[in-house]
């Protein structure tokens, strides 16, 4: 894969991302906490664990120190009280994760990436993959669970962001 083909990967991510963090603002501080009974996180639950999973595997296959991003630091869903301060949080992670793609070539892409514990071999852009698609996982819960609240998001597909971004 190549390098202009993840950036537009992660444009997507992010917009749909932003999306439904705006559609989330506009819940009360109740929904945006309400228990679930289609998945075993809330709402804003799922949305942390989604940022988390962003977050921790940047820094993972940046081959930071586990101290950085194991399982000590997880992101806690109590530490975002309202959505404004997930929002933040996770444009700060968009601008780092952003620009570190920013440096990485067709070649770095295609390299196999190996962390020595598991899932080795890969090239790095399969890792990259998992993350966008293991955030639209997530984000397909979250769409449920605004809907369910009465606030549905909407479209949240790639050909929606491609139409938005020519737009």
């Amino acid at each position: 894969m190549r390098r202009d083909d993840i950036l537009e990967l992660y444009g997507f991510n992010y917009w749909a991302d932003r999306h439904l963090l705006k559609v989330a603002s506009e819940l009360t501080p109740e929904q945006w906490t309400a228990p679930s009974d289609i998945t075993d996180r809330d709402l804003r639950a799922t949305l942390v664990h989604t940022l988390d999973v962003e977050w921790s595997w940047r820094l993972r296959l940046q081959k930071r120190p586990k101290e950085e991003w194991g399982p000590s630091v997880e992101l806690k869903p109590g530490d975002y009280p309202d959505v404004a301060s997930l929002a933040a949080h996770w444009a700060r992670d968009e601008r780092e994760m952003r620009a570190w793609l920013a440096t990485l070539d067709d070649a770095a892409l295609a390299a196999a990436w190996s962390d020595e514990r598991e899932k080795v071999g890969f090239p790095l852009w399969h890792f990259l993959v998992h993350i966008v698609t293991h955030s639209q996982q997530q984000r397909s819960d979250a769409a449920i669970l605004l809907t369910r609240a009465g606030h549905s998001p909407g479209n949240i597909e790639f050909l929606d962001y491609a139409h938005t971004k020519r737009a």
